[in-house]
């Protein structure tokens, strides 16, 4: 190899590397650090997070979710109140209120892929569609990392109802 064969896959190589790390854009929205965790052999449901800003000055809403790798993916809400644990989907979509960021993160909004013929491995990367009532649909790809650790406290009861 000669030194500007060297110089121009450096160059793409640093390219390539800088649109990863700056995220995707649909209209408004920027979408930051999506990523999945890993999912232990059989298991069904993966989780998904992402951070969300509105850059626009009017409000959006991420109303759905898809993947070739769940039969069906939902924005789903965590909260544990009294030692409960309580998962329930959004009904209508998550609000993206203009000029602000949305984290969703474990513990609280996140995405749930469910009904997963293979379960994500670290390493591998989870394409899904995300799509926002006014910038559209928008292709994500989560980077999957560790399972990560268990729950925390002592939750002895999961209510996962359809919201009422």
């Amino acid at each position: 190899m000669n030194k500007q064969t060297v110089l121009i896959g450096l160059l793409l190589s640093g390219l390539f590397a800088s649109h990863a790390a700056a995220g995707t854009k649909a209209g408004a929205i920027d979408i930051e650090q999506p990523n999945a965790r890993a999912m232990v052999p059989g298991a069904k449901v993966g989780g998904g997070y992402l951070t969300v800003t509105n850059n626009g000055s009017t409000d959006d809403k991420l109303v759905g979710v898809s993947s070739d790798r769940a039969k069906s993916a939902e924005i789903h809400q965590m909260s544990v109140n009294n030692g409960i644990m309580t998962m329930r989907a959004v009904s209508g979509g998550l609000a993206i209120p203009a000029g602000q960021t949305i984290e969703l993160k474990p513990g609280g909004y996140h995405i749930m892929f469910m009904d997963v013929a293979q379960p994500f491995k670290q390493g591998e990367t989870v394409k899904a569609t995300l799509t926002f009532e006014k910038a559209g649909p928008v292709e994500v790809d989560f980077t999957v990392g560790g399972a990560g650790a268990a729950m925390s406290g002592t939750q002895s009861q999961m209510d996962m109802s359809k919201p009422q």
